[in-house]
């Protein structure tokens, strides 16, 4: 198989650690993004950095896209305009709905398009080990391997085009569930004159114990976010997750509880600055 040159547009946090990965496993990588800045740091791993959509994606065999939303993944695609047959590797956390317009827009271009949203966090990308939800058509699994098997420790492949999408909102209701959860037992504790540090030790070990609740939970008890999801970019999910939730025909009551906690934290914090675990600071008292 040969190696095959790939043009990576959106270089924000997990963008470059998965540009980075990608040229760990010797891929050609043409990066691009809106901030030029943003990308410039990774010409010290080998990465083209190029001016403009199109020219990141002239000659690329595989295009991938990590943006914040559809509106970006559709206007980055249309101005990259690659060539007609151009495997199209989606990765960017979009809706359910979204994603009907994403294969609109690869038909209209006629690209072959894998709907492969990513789970997992800068630290995860950063080593290559992130897990790649891919739904797409069976021939272009084999093309989408080298990309997604240096990105990834692992890939579920999961039906048509949608099943990514619809998996990782899936997922990320869980997740935005467990983070939400996780803060309101740190901020009970406190309020109840409690080290909140006891409530991580009273679940070590047990059923109920995971490690995201103990690193969210740290981070939490520390008043520390260094940026692995920003909050920003969790309050967008949060609101892709009731949109499938109305989608799914399943009652809304909880995630419309996490997305108001997450919107009472972006008001008491920089949402882009912060990671998702300061949605605490929305559930702890506010004095003065």
């Amino acid at each position: 198989m040969t190696t095959p040159v790939v043009a990576l547009l959106g270089t924000g946090t997990m963008g470059s650690a998965m540009a980075r990965a990608m040229r760990r496993a010797d891929l050609p990588v043409r990066a691009w993004n809106r901030s030029r800045t943003k990308a410039e740091p990774l010409r010290e791993h080998g990465v083209v950095v190029a001016d403009s959509p199109a020219e990141a994606a002239q000659g690329a065999e595989i295009v991938v896209t990590m943006l914040f939303d559809i509106a970006a993944v559709v206007d980055v695609v249309r101005r990259a305009a690659p060539a007609p047959g151009t495997l199209w590797l989606q990765t960017s956390t979009v809706g359910v709905q979204d994603v009907r317009t994403a294969a609109e827009v690869a038909e209209e271009l006629g690209l072959v398009l894998v709907d492969c949203p990513v789970s997992g966090t800068r630290q995860p990308a950063e080593k290559g080990e992130l897990l790649v939800l891919a739904a797409g058509p069976d021939d272009a699994r084999d093309k989408a391997a080298p990309v997604l098997d240096a990105i990834g420790s692992r890939t579920l492949w999961v039906g048509a085009v949608g099943q990514g999408t619809r998996l990782k909102l899936v997922v990320n209701a869980w997740l935005l569930s467990l983070t939400a959860a996780t803060a309101q037992s740190v901020a009970m504790a406190e309020g109840l004159g409690l080290d909140p540090q006891l409530f991580l030790d009273a679940i070590a070990g047990g059923p109920t114990d995971t490690p995201y609740a103990r690193l969210k939970g740290q981070a939490m008890i520390k008043h520390e976010y260094p940026v692995a999801f920003a909050l920003a970019a969790a309050l967008k999910d949060a609101g892709l997750v009731l949109e499938a939730l109305r989608d799914a025909g399943v009652p809304e009551v909880l995630g419309a509880a996490v997305q108001q906690i997450l919107s009472a934290a972006a008001e008491r914090v920089d949402p882009a600055a912060v990671d998702l675990g300061a949605a605490v600071e929305a559930l702890r008292p506010q004095h003065g």
